[in-house]
């Protein structure tokens, strides 16, 4: 949609606005470049003037515009932290539609015209939900309705998967389908004067490559579309994710509660660098709900962080009412959703206020990149994006492209990988040389009935024991054909791991029992590999013991 000439009522005074031109900003946040900038440029002649000088303007543009400067530049801009653009109500015209002071500005165009237009302070910014980047000169904000940044011909997460961030514009001008890698390290300004209307919040822009980067954003926004979330950070890693939100969110001799079976990573930080900040942990299996509701009302407790699926034994977690209990007390609910994927799972429609990722697992989904990433209200994830700028862990932008490029096929292979698990979950079940399998999707998992409810398949993982000592479990795994030994899952390759060698190697034998990991445990993460092959690899193997 080109810009062209257009009537201007007086609703903000702006000194003068320079927009670079482009054929169409459909594609585009302003014009020929990749960063989102405003630019205060006294004297300039312009298409985009009334009466020769750039005051009290209307701008029209197409929806995408005001999405781009309402939700990217407000959260990737180190200048002004979460600043939000704030656009006007666009109408074919200018005053319909319009909050009564504006309308009444319209009203006296002409005479506000003849007026030398008054330089406007910046606008302050004060909390994260109605903070405004100080885009020069905003006088009324009224009812602005922000537009929404899923179209809406975009109605399964299969196709969001695919386009979302990319199809309707992105930050970058230019006509390929794939979305470019930035190599950048920093952005450039023209000169000083361009510099410090960034600087003083007159104009927003990319300023250094730790706090934003144009092919990360992308994948942000595609993320964000999936989880339902406002806002979406992505790091380096999940591990990355997850220990920067906690020290975000939880003060110094804060509380913290998480459950028994997660992530020995993440156990390993909760037990022993927690401590050192005077944090402390409370741990509950995953179905205490009354040892949660006895923890919150004991601590002043400022999360409550697990995983659903847990890992390695699958575990769910009841994520409404968990978030009912920790939210009458002010808690915060962080689910790492990391084995559900957004398509299996949406624990912010549920009451999380927070969804982490390992980027790395499904949602990347080639087992050759790492990333992570959190979801959320745009509130808490900007304080978590603060700490991140300081603390480093950025996601390098040729990796944000590996996972937006995985991320067009996710929903094909998780349901391949549902669809495998879920048939191989009940032929282990009733194998005779299989003693237990944990997988969510089976009548006799203990949150089943959990599972059914808040997931709409039960992922690709399935842990199970072998009839036997760590000998024989140990010639299951080498039998196997298809599956890498190897410590991840979610790839289009299937991959299977004994987690007492992998993972509690460590430890003696009597300490692994304490967290329900015996010698003849199995994780098997099935890939997008044909069914019939993985089944008969995997019985052939059972024979082989």
């Amino acid at each position: 949609m080109a810009v062209s000439s257009f009537q201007c009522p007086t609703i903000f005074s702006i000194p003068s606005f320079q927009c670079r031109s482009d054929p169409d900003l459909a594609g585009s946040p302003i014009g020929g470049s990749s960063r989102r900038r405003f630019n205060a440029t006294a004297g300039m002649s312009s298409p985009f003037t009334c009466g020769g000088r750039m005051s009290s303007t209307i701008l029209r543009f197409p929806p995408n515009f005001v999405r781009q400067l309402s939700i990217k530049a407000r959260r990737n801009c180190s200048n002004i932290g979460v600043a939000q653009i704030v656009a006007a109500k666009w109408s074919n015209n200018p005053a319909s539609g319009l909050p009564p002071a504006a309308a009444a500005a319209a009203s006296s165009a002409s005479a506000a015209a003849s007026a030398p237009a008054a330089a406007v302070p910046p606008v302050a910014l004060n909390g994260v939900d109605e903070e405004v980047a100080a885009a020069e000169g905003i006088r009324e904000i009224g009812s602005v309705q922000l537009k929404d940044s899923i179209p809406s011909f975009l109605s399964s997460d299969g196709s969001l998967a695919v386009h979302a961030g990319e199809r309707l514009g992105r930050g970058i001008v230019t006509d390929a389908i794939t979305t470019p890698v930035v190599n950048t390290s920093a952005y450039h300004f023209k000169n000083t004067a361009e510099l410090l209307d960034f600087k003083e919040k007159r104009s927003v822009s990319f300023e250094y490559g730790r706090y934003g980067n144009p092919t990360t954003i992308v994948l942000e926004d595609k993320i964000s579309a999936l989880e339902g979330a406002e806002s979406t950070l992505v790091m380096a890693s999940g591990m990355c994710a997850s220990t920067v939100m906690i020290l975000a969110l939880v003060p110094a001799g804060g509380h913290i509660v998480t459950t028994t079976d997660c992530y020995r990573k993440t156990r390993i930080f909760m037990e022993t660098f927690l401590p050192k900040m005077g944090i402390s942990v409370t741990v509950i299996d995953p179905a205490d709900i009354a040892g949660l509701e006895a923890a919150v009302n004991k601590y002043q407790v400022s999360l409550f962080f697990t995983e659903s699926p847990t890992n390695p034994f699958l575990r769910c977690v009841d994520i409404e009412l968990v978030s009912e209990i920790c939210h009458k007390r002010g808690t915060l609910v962080c689910i790492d959703g990391t084995f559900a994927t957004p398509l299996n799972q949406k624990a912010l429609a549920f009451g999380a206020d927070l969804v982490v990722h390992s980027l790395t697992k499904y949602i990347g989904g080639h087992n050759d990149v790492l990333g992570g990433c959190i979801c959320g209200p745009l509130k808490v994830v900007s304080e978590i994006r603060n700490l991140h700028h300081v603390m480093g862990g950025t996601l390098n932008p040729n990796a944000a492209y590996l996972i937006i490029r995985g991320m067009k096929t996710m929903h094909l292979r998780v349901q391949q990988q549902n669809s495998t698990a879920s048939r191989m979950a009940e032929i282990l079940e009733a194998h005779p040389k299989v003693s237990h399998v944990y997988y969510p999707g089976l009548a006799n998992h203990p949150e089943h009935h959990i599972a059914k409810r808040q997931m709409t398949g039960f992922g690709g993982v399935v842990s199970f024991e072998i009839d036997g000592d760590i000998e024989r479990t140990i010639k299951f795994v080498d039998s196997l054909k298809i599956p890498y030994i190897a410590p991840s899952f979610g790839g289009c390759e299937s991959i299977v791991d004994q987690p007492a060698i992998m993972s509690y190697w460590d430890l003696a034998p009597e300490e692994r029992l304490k967290y329900g990991i015996k010698d003849n445990l199995v994780r098997f993460s099935f890939g997008v590999e044909d069914f019939e092959d993985v089944k008969a690899d995997v019985l052939q193997a059972l024979e082989a013991i």
